[in-house]
């Protein structure tokens, strides 16, 4: 492809100034034509700085410091679905650790036909060893709930850099809203668990999960139990 303006990639951000200008200029270059809506959930550093020197570039910048936006990585992505104005968006994180040159396959198998792509984690460099026990327990025990329900599921249901078709995304949100857990931040997971299996078609692209590029995880105990909320829902 030469030209992505029909994709709107989505990076909801929290203090990102090591990493953020960085993603932007290579996605600018790799990709003609792509539209970056900056979804910020107030920044106390120079994100918002960052972003805003990329002009009218395609690049947007979203403040959602406002005490009546909703804060939290799920809200974050919904808003910035509901603003997108392309046939396709991608979720990505602003820190690097998401490799932005899958996103030309990503695309691709979304024009293929795919509702929903997801890139899957064949590796995690530097993965401390408690990490992975807790989150591979969450993950089977949020795998078990999904088949208990028929409902649609990938390889990596917990996946933070997935893409699909805004429309199918829009109207899924539209009829499950109670269902989302917008303080949290599976916001994956939430959507699958709306749709059954067979009902829509999937797509994966693999790819090696990188070190953070500054800034650090906003994950803890509060997550954890916003994800344990959203197998319940």
């Amino acid at each position: 492809m030469d030209d992505y303006s029909d994709t709107t990639v989505i990076i909801p951000t929290l203090n990102e100034e090591a990493s953020i200008g960085m993603l932007i200029s290579r996605l600018l270059k790799l990709y003609k034509g792509i539209n970056i809506l900056i979804m910020d959930d107030g920044s106390k550093d120079k994100t918002k700085n960052i972003v805003l020197k990329f002009g009218s570039s395609g690049v947007a910048f979203v403040d959602r410091s406002s005490k009546k936006s909703i804060k939290g990585l799920s809200a974050s992505v919904i808003d910035g679905i509901h603003l997108t104005r392309t046939k396709f968006f991608i979720v990505m994180d602003g820190d690097m650790q998401h490799p932005a040159e899958i996103i030309k396959e990503m695309v691709k198998k979304m024009h293929g036909g795919c509702d929903i792509v997801v890139a899957v984690r064949k590796s995690v460099e530097n993965w401390a060893l408690y990490r992975q026990i807790i989150s591979k327990s969450l993950i089977y025990l949020a795998f078990a709930v999904l088949v208990a329900r028929g409902a649609a599921r990938t390889s990596d249901i917990f996946s933070g850099y997935f893409g699909g078709k805004t429309s199918v995304f829009r109207n899924s949100y539209k009829s499950n809203k109670t269902r989302h857990v917008l303080r949290g931040y599976k916001v994956l997971y939430d959507f699958l668990k709306c749709f059954k299996q067979n009902q829509i078609r999937i797509g994966e692209v693999k790819y090696s999960f990188m070190n953070r590029h500054g800034g650090k995880s906003k994950a803890g105990a509060r997550h954890v139990m916003a994800l344990l909320k959203s197998m319940a829902s």
